[in-house]
């Protein structure tokens, strides 16, 4: 089998993930990236290749696992691919026979209502991953309240879309400023009472507008 010449390809979170990068840094990180989708998986010498050095910045998009590098996105954008282009190339085949019986359709269509979550999963992992990376740079500014504003701005929707997501102008500098100074304000307890929990609801609402 021939290997997958494409792979579905991010600009708006591409152009996020790597706005504190210098353009040699960018070049270096892209061709990276289009090596770990011919090769799968980078070994250290791969990543001199074309790094010459250890950085910082692009290193750290990748993780290590059993002495190889991936970047996690490219890793499951590709196999998304590879799923999506093996079904098409199956159904083809469904297509060129007689017949469809009912039970057959029935049972790609629970298998395609069961793709779709998959795929809506992979998203939700896929943007929560993205805002962490962004949050961890951001971290100290947040003290013991990084776990409560990353739960927060992370919690997905019906429509599988996160909290930051919907917003239609998002900055995290500023999110954060307004979080840190109205935590104080409404601060709750182990033990939250109706009125604690109340302030806590009004905290939320005003860190969104």
């Amino acid at each position: 089998m021939a290997k997958d010449p494409a792979v579905l390809f991010y600009t708006s979170d591409f152009l996020s993930g790597t706005f504190t990068m210098s353009n040699e840094q960018v070049g270096k990180y892209i061709r990276l990236l289009c090596l770990q989708h011919q090769k799968g998986k980078l070994t250290e010498k791969d990543m001199l290749s074309i790094c010459f050095a250890y950085d910082v910045e692009i290193w750290d998009k990748f993780v290590i696992e059993e002495g190889f590098f991936y970047n996690i996105k490219m890793r499951d954008e590709s196999q998304r691919r590879a799923k999506y282009t093996e079904s098409r190339r199956s159904n083809g085949k469904a297509l060129k026979t007689d017949s469809i019986s009912e039970a057959y359709a029935k049972h790609m269509g629970n298998h395609m209502e069961t793709a779709t979550e998959t795929i809506t999963k992979t998203n939700i992992n896929i943007s929560r991953e993205k805002f962490n990376n962004d949050l961890i740079a951001l971290k100290s500014h947040l003290g013991d309240e990084y776990e409560n504003f990353l739960m927060y701005w992370t919690e997905p929707n019906k429509n599988g879309k996160l909290r930051y997501e919907v917003e239609k102008f998002f900055n995290l500098e500023r999110r954060i400023l307004t979080w840190n100074k109205n935590k104080d304000k409404y601060a709750t307890t182990k033990s939250a009472t109706a009125a604690s929990t109340k302030r806590m609801s009004d905290l939320k609402q005003w860190v969104g507008q």
